[in-house]
């Protein structure tokens, strides 16, 4: 993802009232779109759309990535920079082996702490989290960046957003 088109999204995103953290929750949703909708690709035996998806994954976990604060967020950031190596290479294997299974993993991770990134925004805000569905008992520590659900619809995009 450009600099550009980070930016672009950070302020359309701030501009209808989401605060950093929810960004943040919203680029998890699209990473786990893409992972639903490759999964769905492997299944059909789409090898050009599963390709596809992964590699749009891919983009936006390395965007993840560089935006870590390691000055601010400290553990949690290189926390958060081990998970997004490790799963980068997941993603990598999945794509080459046409693996189900490692797709199946990425979404459980990726869920996991999408929740968990939802209940703090949920504090931040002040609101019941446990009111939303995909909660987690706790949510990230220290927030180490600077700036689930949604998978409404399992067809290849050709716009890519995030």
């Amino acid at each position: 993802m450009s600099d550009n088109k980070a930016a672009s999204i950070y302020q359309q995103a701030s501009a209808h009232g989401r605060s950093p953290v929810g960004i943040i929750v919203l680029l998890y949703d699209t990473i786990l779109r893409d992972f639903r909708r490759a999964l769905a690709a492997m299944k059909t035996g789409d090898i050009e759309i599963r390709v596809m998806e992964l590699n749009h994954a891919l983009t936006v976990i390395a965007h993840l990535q560089g935006v870590l604060n390691h000055e601010k967020g400290q553990d949690a950031a290189r926390g958060l920079q081990r998970f997004y190596q490790v799963t980068r290479a997941l993603v990598l294997n999945a794509n080459v082996r046409g693996s189900k299974e490692s797709v199946e993993q990425l979404i459980e991770l990726y869920r996991g702490l999408r929740a968990a990134w939802h209940q703090a925004e949920q504090s931040l805000l002040g609101t019941d989290a446990s009111a939303s569905p995909g909660n987690a008992t706790g949510g990230p520590e220290g927030l180490g960046t600077s700036i689930g659900r949604g998978d409404s619809s399992l067809n290849p995009r050709t716009n890519w957003s995030a």
